[in-house]
């Protein structure tokens, strides 16, 4: 066996450790791609060794990490084995497609694509004949190419790869659709399980769900995706997820007629105008849904009011901006406490707590999403705390004191993000008895959100550093009580002991920070920091470019300076990467 030779790093060929070269790829391959990169550098035996070991990694998630394609060429020039790859395409072009296109990928998920034209449909289409899961995020097409390029270029991509399972394709925004396209006939692959087209008119989805039942060959249309014509193949679909501008009885009522086997519906929409009752969504389309044997998840995302009903098996709920759904319509929990796992209420004005205190009775129940729900109080909080399952929990925006926080960290909930952005009336006591009551909650947190909280100061900030860890993402934006003392706490090398690192922090108009915060930011503080987030504060008070220089020092560091959620996560941001 291969014999390995490191070297001190003093120099002198002083010989440190023999080691056979199996061993060596046998303990790279336990390491993340940070770890690789940190060892290349070292010598010329080590950096021969990681590039070996990146010829072998069969799954890559880059997704938090924003590489260049120079980068990207370094890592997957010579790997011919990998099956999965999530890439962040904000700096990505053309260029990277023959970079990341492989023979051998099966899964492949493309988010922020900025910069990418239909030519990365063409790739995939050529060099991806294995690929059984593809998503893709992308802002807009090419500017220099027309609408119908890019129709054409998704048509041979779904014609060649005929192993797909999944097909996520994304337009954000105004994706323009020229009224002299030219028809386009497209066969999605009869392999496909799951399917989500944004956007889509109303009109093109019945269209399309109608033909989905036909066994003739008639097509439909969907060029409101960039997809022109599909043959009707549709019919081992479980999974739906549509964007359109309007859900109404009709669209429903064909979804039910023709779409036996789904298992998981995800439907959104944003009229440009109030809807007719004619052409809007009522009990009728709703108790349709009944129907469903298999149905396993619902969402209905509406930017008006909905209505709900429980099936015994419903695993996933989400109800968004129903305005006039109130707590009666939980009273009733008899036929899916056992089932429901998922459950996000986004802006409903009338929910309670008597609803959290419902809720309570699902003892599967892994991910409670309250946000926007202002009439949610410390009542039901005692409840959810002993959900034994509960991993996230989402409170933004709630009516929550001290005491609630307080009931919380005493309970059984193993909740690894918790969000409590915009809770008014949430002081630091309120933080500080909830991370140290006599639960899990320190031991377990991974993700904490504490923005908008004017009464938070470095005493919270401090007790999250000190009693957190395993946290790796915290958002303090605008909490102006919040100083130098709390990035000290954060970053500092003593708390990296026997801890997590953290991997993104959200300063955004932190006004009490000073020029001090920015001498913490370099090495050896905040080591494995992978976003920050620092606008509108006075760390940009010299300008960007001593930023950039720290982005330099440490090219693993995406600095946003723009006022982004944290990890500009609705990847749809176009803005300079630092």
């Amino acid at each position: 066996m291969g014999k390995m030779i490191v070297r001190s790093a003093a120099g002198g060929g002083k010989l440190m450790e023999t080691l056979p070269q199996g061993l060596v790829l046998e303990i790279m391959g336990r390491l993340d791609l940070e770890s690789l990169c940190s060892l290349a550098p070292v010598c010329k035996a080590l950096r021969c060794s990681v590039s070996q070991s990146f010829s072998s990694i069969s799954t890559l998630d880059l997704s938090d990490l924003s590489p260049t394609t120079w980068v990207l060429n370094r890592i997957l020039s010579n790997n011919k084995v990998l099956k999965t790859l999530i890439l962040d395409c904000r700096r990505l072009d053309d260029y990277s497609v023959e970079v990341f296109a492989k023979e051998s990928i099966q899964e492949l998920v493309l988010l922020r694509c900025f910069m990418f034209s239909s030519f990365v449909f063409t790739a995939i289409a050529e060099k991806c004949p294995k690929i059984r899961m593809f998503t893709v995020e992308m802002r807009q097409a090419n500017e220099h190419e027309s609408a119908g390029s890019c129709h054409k270029a998704i048509g041979q991509m779904l014609d060649r790869c005929l192993y797909l399972e999944s097909v996520s394709i994304k337009f954000h925004a105004d994706y323009s659709h020229s009224g002299n396209i030219s028809s386009i006939q497209l066969t999605l692959p009869k392999n496909v399980k799951a399917l989500l087209l944004q956007p889509i008119s109303d009109w093109q989805a019945k269209v399309l769900i109608q033909n989905i039942g036909v066994d003739g060959g008639s097509h439909s249309s969907l060029a409101g995706v960039g997809i022109s014509s599909f043959e009707p193949m549709f019919h081992w679909l479980q999974s739906l997820s549509l964007v359109l501008n309007n859900i109404t009885d009709e669209l429903i009522f064909n979804i039910t007629n023709n779409l036996h086997q789904l298992v998981e519906l995800c439907l959104e929409d944003n009229p440009p105008e109030e809807p007719s009752l004619m052409n809007d969504l009522t009990n009728g389309g709703l108790q349709s849904l009944g129907t469903f044997r298999n149905l396993i998840g619902l969402s209905l995302s509406r930017n008006r009011s909905s209505l709900t009903t429980f099936k015994r098996n419903l695993k996933r709920l989400q109800i968004v901006n129903a305005f006039f759904l109130s707590d009666l319509a939980f009273h009733d929990l008899a036929d899916a406490p056992n089932s429901l796992v998922e459950v996000r209420l986004i802006s409903c004005n009338l929910i309670t707590g008597e609803t959290a205190e419902s809720l309570s009775v699902c003892r599967n129940l892994q991910v409670l999403d309250f946000s926007g729900c202002k009439s949610i109080a410390d009542i039901g909080l005692n409840s959810i705390s002993r959900l034994s399952k509960l991993t996230t929990l989402d409170l933004c925006g709630a009516d929550i004191t001290d005491s609630g926080l307080s009931a919380l960290g005493g309970g059984s909930s193993p909740i690894v993000s918790l969000c409590l952005r915009g809770c008014k009336r949430i002081t630091d006591r309120g933080i500080v008895m909830m991370l140290h009551g006599d639960g899990v909650l320190g031991n377990t947190l991974l993700t904490l959100d504490l923005g908008y909280l004017p009464g938070v100061s470095d005493t919270a900030v401090v007790a999250v550093a000190k009693v957190c860890r395993q946290i790796i993402n915290l958002c303090i934006r605008n909490c102006f009580a919040v100083t130098d003392t709390s990035i000290s706490a954060l970053g500092s090398p003593e708390r990296s002991e026997g801890k997590r690192s953290l991997r993104k922090l959200d300063l955004y108009n932190c006004c009490g920070l000073s020029a001090v915060s920015f001498r913490l930011l370099r090495g050896p503080f905040f080591c494995g920091l992978r976003w920050l987030g620092v606008g509108s504060t006075k760390l940009l008070a010299d300008g960007k470019y001593r930023f950039i220089e720290l982005g330099i020092e440490r090219p693993g560091l995406s600095i946003c300076i723009s006022g982004c959620e944290i990890g500009c996560k609705d990847g749809w941001q176009c803005h300079e990467c630092i």
